[in-house]
């Protein structure tokens, strides 16, 4: 093995196991070996299947055949993502990467969110039911009414941001993103299909425009489709019907660009920048008139600046918007 390869094997914090054509081990790494709780002598050529004959998921790694995808227990109650891949010359490749902090984190963000859903919304779910009794008990003049539908707009807003808030605190806060090659044409197609009602209900058209082969990215999966439900929604729900919102996607060796053009309510010059502030919401009506807590783009271009790209906005009023994102490609 040359020495920047050995180099690489020693100082990387993630796991390597490479079994021969004949399932024996021919390398294992020093984090590997940590990792398993036993010595990389231990282990060098031994038959695979046979020393981890306790672990059925990395024996599964190592017997399935193309990529596969597996988390594996570790000892000491730790975790580890596992991608295995058969190379060129035969051998069987074997990455570990300990994931136990970041299931914690994931764990402990899933805990905050039902907390703030039992001890939040549980009280502004009354409160907002208790608003609907008074406003049906009896006769109310015209300001009374005014402040009563004020109160239950403004309750309802809080309730449908709680979790929006939770998770843009979680990403600002640093909190870690998955780091892994990403085909954006896929994400572009899930969310479409996942949208297509609310298109249909909203007399629109969906077209899409994708760049074949397109690069591929490496970032969060469901982040990277947080951010496209985010932009496509909002251009379904501020387009004017019977018209089409389009997605393109393109890109070369070093960007991949994304945008979403619809042509709807548009945005005024002067609240362009601020569209991308929390809880900021036009003052135009036809915007007020839809349900919205003004964090969906905060989030969306925070996830974006967090994986290395940008987001922006172009547009006219009364003529609709354009979102379009960039984010680096991944060197193939």
């Amino acid at each position: 093995m040359s020495a920047p390869y050995e180099f690489l094997l020693r100082s990387t914090s993630d796991g390597v196991l490479v079994a021969d054509e004949k399932g024996v081990l021919c390398v294992v790494n020093p984090a590997a070996a940590a990792m398993l709780s036993l010595t990389p002598e231990e282990l060098l050529g031994e038959i695979a299947t046979h020393s981890f004959s306790k672990n059925p998921a990395l024996i599964h790694l190592f017997e399935r055949e193309d990529q596969q995808k597996a988390e594996v227990r570790l000892p000491r109650r730790r975790l580890a993502q596992g991608i295995a891949s058969t190379l060129v010359t035969g051998e069987r490749m074997v990455l570990l990467q300990d994931i136990t902090e970041k299931r914690d984190l994931e764990n402990r963000r899933e805990n905050l969110t039902r907390t703030i859903a039992h001890d939040l919304r549980n009280p502004l779910s009354a409160t907002l039911g208790f608003l609907d009794l008074v406003l049906k008990s009896g006769d109310l003049g015209d300001l009374q009414k005014k402040f009563l539908l004020r109160a239950r707009q403004t309750t309802a807003k809080i309730h449908e941001m709680l979790v929006s808030l939770v998770d843009l605190a979680w990403i600002e806060a640093g909190m870690p993103l998955q780091h892994l090659p990403v085909r954006l044409d896929e994400v572009i197609n899930k969310t479409i299909n996942e949208l297509t009602d609310l298109a249909k209900k909203q007399n629109v058209g969906i077209v899409s425009s994708v760049q074949v082969p397109l690069p591929v990215v490496m970032g969060d999966p469901q982040r990277l489709q947080m951010v496209i439900t985010e932009l496509l929604r909002n251009a379904i729900l501020y387009s004017m019907p019977e018209q089409n919102v389009v997605i393109h996607a393109w890109g070369d060796e070093a960007e991949l660009y994304c945008s979403v053009a619809d042509r709807g309510i548009g945005i005024a010059d002067n609240e362009q920048e601020l569209i991308f502030d929390r809880m900021y919401r036009s003052r135009d009506e036809r915007v007020t008139e839809i349900s919205g807590g003004g964090l969906g783009l905060t989030i969306a271009k925070t996830i974006i600046k967090r994986q290395g790209g940008d987001l922006w906005v172009v547009s006219h009023l009364n003529e609709g918007s354009t979102f379009t994102f960039v984010l680096p490609s991944m060197e193939q």
